[in-house]
């Protein structure tokens, strides 16, 4: 049975959600940030340098990195589900926002949230061309969804599951306006209404109210 290490608020919740889209059983081993710093715990650093979620065990396994967990997890144990085969019309916009994720939309919001602290001025070149670079990804997802209910297209996938951390949780850190983005709050609205969705936030992170508006 796999293990996952799952730091509270963190990008680890793709992985429990991936394991209830699936219906794989697993163990859950929760982490709790410091209250002061907001970073993981030092047990996690028992288990990689990093000390960073997710990790999971599979056997003798340790295995870091959400986006090789998840191809892992699918490749392993997915049976084909939540990928799209080569053969699929939309197989190439399956890869491409598979990787969007954290190749474009998680990268911009953390280095927004990073300027963001430092409290620079409005006008500063850098912040200002920082906002301009994430308006520009959320742009494009908004744009997306215009086009089809999920990511990959018609078909709900990991790009979703791979996507939806930054749009969410991720607001806890780096609040951002989706009021400006009609069709990522409709996708939202879909992904909260996934029963497994639900499930996984309600076991990784009990008290937090999904931020799907």
């Amino acid at each position: 049975m796999l293990t996952i290490h799952h730091l509270g608020i963190s990008q680890s919740e793709r992985i429990v959600w991936l394991c209830e889209e699936l219906g794989l059983p697993f163990t859950l081993q929760h982490y709790t940030r410091d209250a002061v710093t907001m970073l993981s715990p030092p047990a996690l650093k028992a288990l990689h340098p990093l000390g960073a979620a997710p990790v999971i065990a599979d056997g003798d396994l340790l295995l870091a990195e959400s986006g090789a967990i998840v191809d892992y997890i699918l490749a392993k144990y997915g049976g084909g589900r939540l990928v799209l085969a080569p053969d699929h019309p939309d197989f190439a916009q399956y890869l491409y926002w598979l990787h969007f994720a954290n190749g474009n939309l998680q990268p911009n919001l953390g280095r927004n949230m990073v300027l963001r602290r430092l409290n620079l001025a409005t006008d500063n070149p850098i912040l200002v061309g920082t906002r301009g670079r994430l308006d520009l990804v959320l742009g494009l997802v908004e744009a997306r969804l215009g086009e089809a209910d999920y990511l990959a297209g018609a078909e709900f996938t990991a790009a979703d599951i791979m996507a939806v951390f930054s749009l969410t949780t991720m607001r806890t850190f780096m609040p951002f306006d989706l009021a400006p983005y009609p069709h990522i709050r409709a996708y939202l609205q879909r992904i909260g209404a996934r029963p497994a969705y639900r499930s996984a936030m309600h076991k990784g992170d009990p008290g937090l109210v999904p931020m799907l508006d």
